[in-house]
């Protein structure tokens, strides 16, 4: 696994933290090329992000199940461009369930809809002119908040596997979480299997904030949600 790549502040933690993988998950990620995102994508997240600006972690569960969505963050599909269309969410968005939801939940948050109408209709009467328009102008909008986008599991292979590869990058998470103590950032849960984070590692230390994953349309109603994205102004140029 490539770790020249991943900025500087990240080195001895990330390193030390992937040290602690099963000999067997190790040998696994370094001879194996079925999984994705590919090798030298997994670690995105530690390439953008310096480890001092962290103040949160947002888990999700593992990567898109599509190669051309993985990208190494947790809820940046790559294969989306454009957020929005005339119509309202464009075609990328609207087919990417839990970012769909998401999209709708800040523009909740925004005051720019009703919680009784969050339609395509609705969407496409908005003025757009100070919105962000790209799924990378997202992914850098979380990161001026020092959101780290980190998934539970960092590969994907296929849906069974799923439980096996969350089990496998525990340890990682483990050490991650332990050198990221002192800075004791605030860890988002997105779903079941990122609360399950809460009976395999030592949280007591952190402060978590439970949600329900995107994809539940009970998301965009969510006050967890509501009260930690709020503030961050995601869609804003």
């Amino acid at each position: 696994m490539p770790l020249a790549d991943i900025h500087a502040s990240w080195h001895p933690i990330v390193s030390e933290a992937y040290t602690s993988l099963g000999e067997g998950y190790q040998t696994f990620l370094s001879e194996d090329s079925s999984y994705f995102p590919a090798k030298e994508n997994v670690l995105n997240v530690f390439k953008t992000l310096p480890k001092q600006e962290v103040k949160y972690i947002l888990f999700g569960q593992d990567p898109y199940p599509r190669v051309q969505s993985a990208s190494g963050y947790a809820f940046i599909d790559k294969k989306v461009q454009s957020l929005f269309s005339s119509t309202g969410l464009s075609k990328e968005v609207n087919r990417a369930t839990s970012l769909r939801n998401f999209i709708k939940m800040a523009l909740v948050v925004r005051g720019d809809l009703r919680l009784e109408d969050t339609s395509q209709e609705a969407i496409s009467r908005l003025d757009k002119t100070h919105m962000i328009d790209s799924i990378d102008a997202l992914r850098l909008n979380f990161e001026k908040n020092g959101v780290l986008l980190l998934n539970t599991a960092l590969i994907f292979t296929d849906k069974k596997s799923s439980a096996q590869h969350i089990r496998g990058w525990r340890p990682f998470m483990r050490a991650l979480l332990q050198a990221l103590e002192p800075q004791k950032p605030q860890l988002i849960l997105f779903g079941a299997h990122a609360a399950e984070l809460k009976k395999h590692l030592a949280l007591e230390h952190f402060q978590s904030i439970e949600m329900p994953h995107p994809y539940n349309q009970s998301f965009i109603t969510d006050e967890n949600a509501h009260k930690v994205f709020a503030p961050m102004k995601l869609l804003e140029k």
